[in-house]
């Protein structure tokens, strides 16, 4: 899915086939895979990834603006009695529906796109099936119509593969000589948001590499102290960008809720607040859609975005090669994970994979994360204070983010032609894309 350099010219900001080769190599040998290494404290045997599974789709279905299309192979998450429209579709869908029998009625749009609301509870799935029938529409284009997407719409909960974080012993102080790693970049995390305590908690990973906001602040607990299912996901993420580029600051937005669940209505806001000096954006989250269609306000998002802006996403933890959006978008560098075997590193077991995959990197790290309790269905409560161990994409793609923004720091390229040299070696795994270390 990287661009073809072949005869680009030089940088700034482009480069030649040379350049892509000796740059990649570069990126590829800049930074050890060294996460394992770190001592991790055990967690309780009996914390099971299916009482965590279990506590995540007992929230979905207590929420009531969130519905499960059930096939199987195609499942996703979708808001009810919601139908995103083509504008230039919009009034033809609009009167077809009506003569269907249906109340519908104009919502407000975003990313370009319609919306149509029912007045009543609607089997969405099949009202998109049929409109995508080109037997209803005979002598016209088919229209573009979709279910509004939920974020997070894997078998499992994005950040892990469905086990909860682990408490984690303190991280180590930035090492002074890799502090220029990143300097002068800015990554936006778009994801649960950041706690309010991260630049005091964690001054040295933290603190001065972003600017406290109002509307940036992760809820984090669902009653004192007891923490939401993914409370504190979008501070462990930004602690492996900063990992992973030392010097790099980071621009935190809240696309998700402390449950770990967003829309797409959600992530087009996320990044819209994004402060214009983001050139990384770093997307630890993501989605199925009906049929494995490109979604319509993605697609409009990103190609809204500059050029010189690089996006980089998660390929999920379904263990699938089903595509999963926003990282199977051709504009965006998609991130599978791998894990530490006896002999060497594997594909992880839960990772997105497929020809759509970019990179891969490892997806089992300690990262700075937030104070409190979590517990879960039938277990004794997991204590956190400030550090955890967790697994996923959503980490693979942090450290593949920093490791980005720390190229460009050392190459003078631009987001999208680092992000060319970053995936232009050798596959690590036809269906992971190149390893990141």
């Amino acid at each position: 899915m990287s661009p073809d350099c072949s005869g680009v010219p030089h940088p700034p900001g482009r480069l030649s086939r040379r350049q892509v080769v000796r740059w990649s190599a570069l990126a590829a040998a800049a930074l050890p895979l060294g996460m394992a290494a770190r001592p991790r404290p055990a967690h309780a045997a009996d914390q099971t990834p299916e009482s965590y599974q279990r506590a995540f789709a007992e929230a979905v279905a207590a929420d009531k603006t969130v519905r499960r299309h059930t096939v199987a192979g195609r499942e996703f998450l979708y808001r009810p009695r919601q139908l995103l429209v083509a504008r230039q579709d919009l009034a033809r869908v609009t009167a077809r529906l009506r003569a269907l029998g249906h109340q519908v009625t104009e919502g407000s749009g975003f990313a370009g796109v319609g919306r149509l609301l029912f007045a009543r509870e609607t089997e969405i799935p099949s009202v998109v099936s049929q409109l995508r029938d080109p037997k209803q529409w005979p002598g016209q284009p088919v229209p573009q119509v979709q279910p509004h997407h939920v974020l997070v719409g894997f078998g499992n909960i994005m950040g892990n593969p469905g086990a909860p974080p682990r408490a984690a012993a303190a991280l180590p102080a930035p090492d002074p000589a890799r502090l220029g790693e990143g300097a002068g970049v800015t990554v936006g995390v778009c994801d649960t948001g950041i706690w309010a305590s991260a630049g005091t908690a964690h001054p040295q990973w933290l603190g001065g590499s972003y600017l406290p906001e109002p509307d940036d602040i992760d809820p984090l607990y669902v009653s004192a102290g007891l923490l939401a299912l993914q409370g504190g996901h979008g501070t462990f993420v930004a602690g492996l960008v900063r990992q992973a580029a030392p010097g790099v600051r980071f621009d935190p937005e809240a696309a998700l809720n402390a449950t770990g669940v967003g829309d797409e209505e959600s992530l087009v806001a996320a990044v819209g607040r994004l402060d214009p000096q983001v050139s990384v954006v770093n997307l630890s989250l993501g989605y199925f859609t009906q049929d494995d269609q490109p979604p319509l306000p993605l697609v409009n998002l990103l190609a809204g975005l500059p050029r010189r802006v690089a996006v980089v996403a998660a390929a999920g933890n379904a263990g699938s090669a089903r595509p999963a959006w926003p990282a199977a978008s051709p504009r965006v560098l998609a991130v599978a994970a791998v894990a530490e075997g006896p002999d060497g590193l594997l594909p992880a077991d839960y990772s997105g994979h497929g020809p759509w995959v970019d990179a891969c990197a490892v997806g089992d790290r300690v990262s700075t994360y937030v104070d409190g309790e979590l517990r879960l269905p039938g277990q004794p409560g997991l204590l956190f204070a400030g550090f955890a161990a967790w697994a996923g994409t959503s980490f693979a793609t942090a450290h593949v983010s920093g490791r980005l923004a720390a190229l460009m720091t050392s190459t003078g390229l631009d987001a999208e032609a680092a992000r060319a040299a970053l995936v232009a070696g050798a596959r690590w795994h036809p269906d992971y894309g190149v390893l990141v270390g």
